[in-house]
């Protein structure tokens, strides 16, 4: 049980300067996100495109699965001039940004009736580089504290990321609602000033090498054999993450991937079709936005608070599991919804449940990510576990505007729901080995 030093340690730490850097960079990482999901979603349907093109527009969000690809190079390779100036991490985090304020100023400068494909190309494009965003700053956020503050960086993250998420859809919501969708995209590109502001703010973190890539360098360079000194940054970049990964965890390291693949399923299955949902009840894009802006946020933080607290008493295997049967449920909540009357205040109660549930989920899994992270190879094992966070759910999400047109909201809420079975099911497997330290080293 927690002491109360304890306690006052896990307060104090919010005073720690890279600690609340976190709460700029979350924002900067969650603006981008909405924008070409959810938000994206409900421009394309209240200009009258089909539910059934929107699904298949779901499948942008597949390149924030795919990262993983491109996160070795993130490790590995240095910027021509800004790598000098500003480091490694800090150098790729202002790249990306400003791709993604590129990207935004494209989407608001396109006609969604007569351009829907460069729509779709800027989309891919803001999501590419809202990736490699999320690569770099999951990486900063391990590296720059030592793990014991990685619950605080964490909090603060969610934090930031659910205030972007509250302006990228409620503050777009009200932009469109008296300007235009257009003007809203133009407004976020101006939002990721913050983003800016903060990378140029931030001091560097140590990046630490495996001892054996700093020996093979050594030797390459002695050798200066080119063919040599690539095969073998490929094997460390690449190859020696996911070794590095498997031998700290075993044969469990398998359950693990499999729960990290499925945990977020329910939830982000669901998203797609959230609010084309509340636009076809009826609900005007000022209610979903007041709603979402009253209580979505605020249940979102609480629930993220909760879902720190709840880890700190009880470890994180437990609330991991209490996460994933919450999820699970709440998308029932949606089916209730689908088969009553439209009604703000069952709309209200609804939503508070969800984003209350997917608080605690988001920070309990951030948690557990970050513990299985070894710090040698940081971007590129947090960006394995985040892709595959994300791809079988965004895969499956493309198909939501089908289950909907042929079967309806409620059959697809239930079905969204029985997805998120598996993730349960695994978390229970891998509470069996909770007394096995080896199968939950934390970083080294």
């Amino acid at each position: 049980m927690a002491n109360d030093k304890s306690w006052r340690s896990a307060f104090s730490v919010y005073a720690q300067p890279r600690v609340r850097s976190m709460i700029f960079l979350g924002f900067s990482a969650g603006l981008p996100f909405l924008l070409v999901f959810s938000t994206l979603s409900a421009w394309l349907r209240d200009e009258g495109v089909e539910r059934s093109v929107i699904g298949f527009f779901s499948w942008i969000g597949v390149t924030y699965s795919i990262k993983v690809f491109w996160a070795p190079v993130i490790d590995r390779l240095p910027l021509p001039f800004l790598t000098k100036l500003l480091g490694k991490r800090r150098s790729w985090m202002l790249l990306a940004q400003l791709g993604i304020v590129a990207g935004l100023i494209g989407l608001g400068g396109s006609d969604s009736h007569s351009q829907l494909q460069q729509i779709a190309l800027f989309a891919v494009w803001v999501a590419f580089c809202s990736a490699t965003q999320d690569v770099v700053i999951d990486a900063y956020r391990i590296e720059s504290v030592v793990p014991e503050y990685q619950g605080a960086m964490a909090a603060t993250y969610v934090l930031g990321y659910r205030i972007a998420l509250l302006m990228a859809g409620a503050g777009t919501f009200y932009i469109a609602d008296y300007a235009s969708w257009q003007v809203a995209y133009f407004a976020m590109a101006s939002a990721m000033s913050v983003g800016l502001v903060t990378t140029l703010c931030i001091k560097e973190p140590e990046h630490k090498c495996s001892d054996e890539a700093v020996l093979r360098e050594n030797a390459d360079v002695k050798h200066r054999n080119i063919w040599r000194r690539l095969s073998m940054s490929f094997v460390d970049a690449v190859l020696n993450p996911f070794v590095d990964f498997f031998g700290r965890n075993g044969r469990v390291g398998l359950l693990i991937l499999m729960l990290i693949a499925v945990y977020k399923m329910s939830d982000i299955t669901m998203g797609v079709m959230a609010n084309p949902f509340y636009l076809d009840l009826g609900f005007s894009k000022k209610d979903i936005a007041d709603i979402s802006k009253v209580f979505g946020f605020f249940m979102t933080i609480a629930g993220a608070a909760l879902g720190g607290a709840l880890v700190v008493r009880y470890g994180i295997m437990r609330p991991l599991l209490l996460g994933a049967v919450m999820v699970a449920v709440t998308n029932l909540l949606f089916a209730v919804l689908a088969v009553s009357e439209p009604s703000l205040f069952l709309l209200a109660g609804v939503i508070s449940a969800d984003n209350l549930s997917g608080g605690i989920a988001t920070s309990v899994f951030i948690a557990y990510l970050s513990s299985l992270t070894s710090t040698a190879y940081t971007a590129t094992q947090y960006a394995l576990f985040s892709s595959l966070m994300t791809l079988p759910a965004q895969l499956l999400g493309g198909f939501s505007g089908m289950v909907v047109d042929s079967y309806g909201y409620t059959v697809f809420f239930v079905y969204a729901s029985t997805v998120g079975l598996p993730a349960i099911v695994l978390v229970l497997l891998l509470m069996r080995y909770q007394s096995r330290p080896k199968a939950y080293n934390h970083n080294p």
